[in-house]
Parts: structure tokens; C-alpha cells; sequence
């Protein structure tokens, strides 16, 4: 199944997650770094960095429930909330028995999902990687977009992402803005999410994140910001699109207020998958971040 998506070459690899069978690629040797993709996405987004690393290290990556080749349970089997996620994540871990540090490279609400496994676990934690992506509130200077606001609209939210796939089709062409995506590529991304039932977890996603006191995670997301200090003596990379329009400027900002030690990559032409636009110039900077070359 998996050499039907265009430059994507992988065996699947498959754990079981209470009941729920888990997809996740697993290449290379050496020390662990485990990739931890965000929504609408899935392992698909990490192709081209994972052959760069697998040289050097043991390139771990997750397709969370219900995203990518993993299971898409529905709502009564199981709750899509990011403390299940951080708890699947953890799962997942301890099932590999990874030996010495493991590094982390997190995307879009992926940053989330693992910097609450990592302030849980900051002893097993080695370098950091965050692409585009917060472990902390939104910042008192911006507001949600509008695209987000129209996801959670009651009813119309659910028509838009669950019948149209508006949210899949449409990040696949405003989320990279130095060069349009091809079109092999975009549908290899949206193709997970192929039905009302398999947009389940990408509507979820949205419908999850904590905007206010009250709303469920808030409080988790409290907790991961306020824990993260646990995590600054650990290098910290974070690559940047700056003209991302979710997580945009303000985002950056606040990252480093907060981690003034951290070493800042910008992209001023690049979108939210920096990964796919920033390609050329960002794997070589993460690969030479994590294997103690860059600085």
C-alpha cells in the first residue's frame, strides 16, 4: 500500500494501541528521532527527511489514530482529545523500547502531542525539532483564523471537512506558498481521508483545540506550558514559514520569549508544510542540528 503514494517508499509497520491498530514507519539505525505530524497530515509529510537521517539515526514516525494508514474509529471507540494522543504517543514508545535519548521533530499540532510526552518525560528527551507548531496557548496577540472558526462552526463545520474535505484539499494549496504543490503529492496527502468516515479524526482535530478556560485540554495545555521549562536545557531547533497563516508570526514570537536559547531558522516565502517548501535548506539544517554538526 505504501508504494502507491508518489516518492514515499516505506514498509508499513503496525502496533496495536488499546484495540486500535497504529501505523507508523521505522527506518535507519542508531538513536531514535520520532517525528510527530499535525492536522491535516499524516507520516506522508516526513518522505524526504526521513532518507536523510536513516544514514544516522532511527527514524520513527507516527500516523495518529484515525490519520494516515492507521485505524478511524468513531466516536464511541474512541475520543479524539489530545490527552488520548499524548497518552497513544507514550503507549507507542514504551511498546518500541527505545534505548538512550530520543529526539523529537513535531508539526502543526504535533509540537503539542509531543511536548506533552516530553515535559512528562524530560530525562528521555535528547534534541528538539519544532516545525511550525506551539506547546503553549494561543498568544494574547493574535486570534484563531477564520478558517478554523468556519471548521467549528456546528453543522456547517461538519458538511465542509467531513463531506467536502475542505480542510484536507485546501491545505494542500494554501499551506505551501514558495511553489504549488503537485498534484501527485496533494492527493497523496488527502487520500487517507478518502470519506465522510475517514475525515472523522481532521474535524475532531479542530473541534479539540482549547480556546478558552473550560474548554476540554485547556488545562493540559496549561500544564505542557508551564512544564516546558523542563525542557530548556535540551538544544532546541525551530524552522519557521512566515507566511503561515495558522500558526503565524505571533506563534514565533512567543517561542522565543520563551526559548531565548533556541536556534531559529525563518522562511519568509514559506507556508505552514515548511517542511515541503523549505526542503532544499531545512533537512540539511535538522540533519546537522541532530547529529551535533550544526550549532
Amino acid at each position: 500500500m505504501a508504494q502507491e503514494f508518489p516518492q514515499f517508499n516505506f514498509p508499513p509497520h503496525f502496533a496495536t494501541i488499546n484495540g486500535h491498530r497504529l501505523h507508523y514507519l521505522d527506518e535507519g539505525s542508531g538513536p531514535a528521532v520520532v517525528m510527530v505530524h499535525g492536522n491535516p497530515n499524516w507520516v506522508y509529510y516526513w518522505r524526504k527527511l526521513i532518507p536523510a537521517l536513516s544514514d544516522q539515526f532511527r527514524c520513527l514516525a507516527i500516523d495518529h489514530i484515525g490519520c494516515g494508514l492507521s485505524d478511524k474509529p468513531d466516536d464511541a471507540h474512541y475520543p479524539y482529545t489530545l490527552s488520548r494522543r499524548i497518552d497513544d504517543l507514550t503507549t507507542w514508545i514504551e511498546q518500541l523500547q527505545i534505548a538512550g535519548p530520543i529526539h523529537i521533530i513535531a508539526h502543526d499540532w504535533g509540537g503539542m502531542i509531543a511536548s506533552g510526552f516530553a515535559t512528562q518525560h524530560p530525562d528521555r528527551i535528547g534534541k528538539l525539532v519544532m516545525l511550525n507548531t506551539a506547546a503553549f496557548h494561543l498568544p494574547k496577540t493574535t486570534q484563531i483564523p477564520w478558517q478554523l472558526k468556519l471548521a467549528r462552526t456546528p453543522l456547517l463545520g461538519a458538511i465542509l471537512m467531513r463531506g467536502f474535505n475542505a480542510f484536507s484539499r485546501g491545505a494542500v494549496k494554501s499551506c505551501v506558498t514558495r511553489t504549488p504543490m503537485p498534484a501527485d503529492v496533494a492527493a497523496a496527502y488527502c487520500a487517507p481521508y478518502d470519506s465522510w468516515a475517514h475525515r472523522i479524526a481532521v474535524h475532531r482535530f479542530v473541534q479539540d483545540i482549547p480556546l478558552q478556560p473550560g474548554d476540554r485540554g485547556y488545562d493540559l495545555v496549561t500544564q505542557i506550558e508551564q512544564d516546558f521549562v523542563k525542557l530548556q536545557d535540551k538544544p532546541l531547533l525551530i524552522g519557521w514559514g512566515e507566511r503561515d497563516f495558522v500558526f503565524n508570526d505571533h506563534f514565533l514570537q512567543e517561542w522565543m520569549a520563551r526559548c531565548p536559547q533556541a536556534k531559529v531558522l525563518r522562511y519568509p516565502d514559506c507556508g505552514h508544510y515548511v517542511l515541503e517548501d523549505a526542503a532544499a535548506e531545512l533537512i540539511p539544517e535538522i540533519c546537522a542540528f541532530l547529529s551535533g554538526s550544526g550549532t
